[in-house]
């Protein structure tokens, strides 16, 4: 388990800021109290087999005593990077993508089931929309009772999808909590 070098950080910390915006501050610096330690420690961003671990400063410490080929997993696992070189977040990292959305978008209770399958959104199915999204941005993707669902990019800008069709995509999908369940062979 290593650090992130500069470029690595970049590609995280811009794939983040896609989703969180300005809420990147409060992932960067929120304090861990896990651990024995009095005073509480930082999260940090930490690389191992490929793949981006989000993990108190105090578990990093603990971790060192544990061989690197016999180090599985460590703290959260929010991305990976692919053999081309580019960041993918998991299905993981919705958990801090939902407290930090800056973009969120609303399903109503028919159209959940069709995006936990991994199909995009489409208009129809669309319960409410955060204001000034833009195509491109990422999206947090809510059931109508909060629960997040997963998360994706926005395919129009909030303006365009008052006056789209109802079949038409708002939202592309690219995780939601139902991969477990359809990756299972594969995990």
């Amino acid at each position: 388990m290593r650090t992130l070098d500069e470029n690595e950080t970049t590609q995280v910390f811009e794939k983040l800021f896609k989703f969180t915006g300005n809420n990147l501050k409060n992932i960067v610096e929120n304090p861990s109290h896990e651990g024995p330690d009095s005073e509480p420690g930082r999260y940090c961003f930490r690389l191992n087999k490929n793949r981006v671990y989000y993990v108190g400063e105090s578990l990093v410490r603990r971790a060192t005593n544990v061989g690197r080929q016999n180090l599985v997993s460590l703290g959260t696992c929010i991305g990976k990077f692919t053999k081309g070189g580019s960041f993918h977040l998991t299905i993981q990292s919705l958990g801090i993508l939902a407290t930090n959305a800056k973009h969120k978008v609303w399903l109503k209770p028919t159209s959940e089931m069709s995006f936990l399958y991994g199909n995009h959104v489409l208009k129809g199915g669309l319960g409410r929309i955060t204001d000034s999204i833009n195509p491109g941005d990422g999206v947090v993707v809510f059931s109508m009772s909060d629960v997040p669902l997963g998360f994706g990019i926005a395919a129009k800008s909030t303006q365009d999808c008052r006056k789209l069709d109802p079949n038409g995509i708002v939202v592309l999908h690219q995780a939601d909590i139902g991969e477990h369940l359809r990756m299972e062979d594969d995990l």
